[in-house]
């Protein structure tokens, strides 16, 4: 099966559907704007939505598979987790860079957007 992102025009994904892979095949092939653009036939963009863009389920391109408010950054070909802060950041490789360092490896926490913005020392939470 092929997956396409529905992209806005900042290259947030709205949401992602399931193709035809012969029907990719016969318009382009993998990862190509005519199977894009042809796929846009079969499923007509929404209201707020400007392109469609190939993703992969098994991570095979794009870094990895997008999802609702993912970004796709179009210098790298890469589709982006969203930032669950505004100081979090993306390192080369485009993975997410928390502001302060995920406290203990062994424990699960939650990161708390308004603890960091009251204290930019705090922000991750204990859950378990």
């Amino acid at each position: 099966m092929a997956h396409f992102a529905e992209l806005d025009k900042d290259n947030k994904v709205l949401r992602v559907v399931v193709g035809c892979n012969t029907d990719i095949a016969n318009n382009g092939g993998e990862q190509s704007t005519q199977a894009a653009t042809h796929f846009e036939t079969v499923v007509p963009l929404s209201t707020d939505g400007v392109k469609w863009m190939q993703t992969s389920y098994n991570h095979n391109f794009r870094k990895q598979y997008a999802g609702h408010d993912f970004i796709y950054d179009e210098t790298n070909d890469r589709f982006l987790h969203p930032k669950p802060g505004a100081a979090w950041t993306y390192n080369t490789d485009g993975d997410l860079v928390p502001p302060i360092p995920y406290p203990d490896e062994t424990k699960i926490y939650r990161w708390d957007e308004d603890a960091y913005q009251a204290d930019n020392t705090a922000g991750w939470v204990l859950v378990a």
